[in-house]
């Protein structure tokens, strides 16, 4: 018997990381000692006293039932203080935040309840792809606003066509930015609440490394933002800023009928996050925050150790203010695709091709510092032999 598979499905590109895991696993299979600065993993363990908070709650019976779909009220409280700490943000736990299983499926899922056939989402590329995946399984069109160094790797709003605004109903920012590790400014910001005021589109922000900054810098939410609470919506992880990416824990915070809808598509399709690991994150969330500060410390290390060592070569890798990734020009001669399987194939590093995220991703390439120093240190030995 046949299957076919729907045509939603046909139309989705390869994943971009299928890829890389199946090139890696060659790569092992013939011996090689491989580095891998591909998948943006954090190498770095969750903190124990998160892990402890959730031995102790995962051994509590009153866990082991169906959790809410939006989320224990004492989750959405903890998200909403740390956001007060953070930003200065007044939310309401009850109607403006809901719990997350992990960022992504919540980006997956938000077109659905707000996108009807015909509907346009405006997405960055080079970008995120499950920005491009929602708006597919939700039977709207994706128009993309490239990124390009020349604009700072922001989106240009006034190249946007006039046609297509009439059909734009929601647009995805995602600062600081994965895969270019670009910053947006508060003038940004504000020009963007002013611009979805004047089109009506939803502003979804991606915040996933906001927590993940260096040299002091301080990555502002898209909710301070004077009126930014009246357009938009913005997803909050932990999976970078506590290192809990297998842990699928995050929240969404911003308009209740924006939050409203998400939770609606939610009690729909899931059922809610296991309230144990809730219980531990609200322990990173509600503490002093010093194991972010250390995380930080470590991958200042390793980006310094990397960008310095990369320009010793020649290569122009920026030292970006935020992320753990390094957005590297590839050597003239050289595509994004031919340079990472050139560092594959020769040096045993596996690195993402900047042509996998969009096609003005073209002539760069992603590492990310998800190694030791002392291996960022091989990294750049290996990359000067190549070269």
């Amino acid at each position: 018997m046949h299957f076919s598979k729907s045509d939603r499905l046909k139309q989705l590109p390869p994943y971009l990381f299928v890829e890389l895991d199946r090139k890696k696993a060659e790569a092992v299979a013939r011996g090689v000692d491989v580095i891998d600065l591909g998948i943006g993993d954090p190498d770095l363990p969750t903190p124990q006293f998160i892990v402890d908070r959730m031995v102790e709650a995962v051994r509590n019976p009153a866990y082991h039932r169906y959790p809410s779909s939006s989320g224990m009220p004492r989750f959405r409280q903890a998200a909403a203080d740390w956001c007060m700490e953070r930003f200065g943000l007044s939310l309401d736990p009850a109607q403006e935040i809901v719990c997350l299983i992990g960022s992504k499926e919540a980006i997956a899922h938000f077109p659905v309840a707000f996108l009807n056939p015909g509907d346009v989402v405006l997405v960055p590329t080079p970008g995120y792809p499950v920005y491009h995946i929602g708006t597919l399984f939700a039977g709207g069109e994706t128009w993309y606003m490239p990124l390009t160094a020349e604009n700072d790797f922001l989106p240009d709003l006034d190249s946007i066509p006039a046609d297509i605004l009439r059909r734009a109903r929601i647009m995805w920012l995602n600062y600081p930015n994965n895969p270019t590790a670009a910053v947006a400014t508060s003038d940004f910001f504000a020009r963007v609440v002013d611009f979805a005021r004047e089109n009506e589109i939803i502003v979804c922000h991606d915040a996933a490394y906001s927590e993940m900054t260096y040299d002091d810098y301080k990555a502002p939410s898209f909710l301070e933002t004077p009126g930014a609470k009246e357009v938009g919506l913005e997803f909050h992880s932990l999976s970078k800023t506590f290192n809990m990416t297998g842990w699928r824990i995050g929240f969404a915070a911003g308009h209740p009928e924006l939050t409203g809808g998400l939770r609606q598509i939610k009690s729909n399709v899931d059922s809610g996050q296991f309230e144990a690991v809730q219980e531990a994150a609200i322990a990173a969330l509600a503490s002093d925050q010093s194991c972010v500060r250390a995380m930080q410390k470590v991958y200042t290390e390793r980006r310094d150790t990397l960008v310095s060592g990369l320009r010793e070569l020649g290569l122009e890798a920026p030292f970006p203010k935020a992320t753990f990734y390094v957005w590297i020009p590839v050597p003239e001669g050289h595509t994004s695709t031919g340079f990472s399987s050139l560092l594959l194939e020769e040096a045993g590093i596996v690195c993402t091709p900047g042509n996998g995220f969009g096609e003005p991703g073209e002539g760069y390439v992603r590492m990310a510092l998800t190694v030791a120093r002392e291996r960022m240190e091989e990294v750049v030995d290996r990359i000067r032999e190549v070269l």
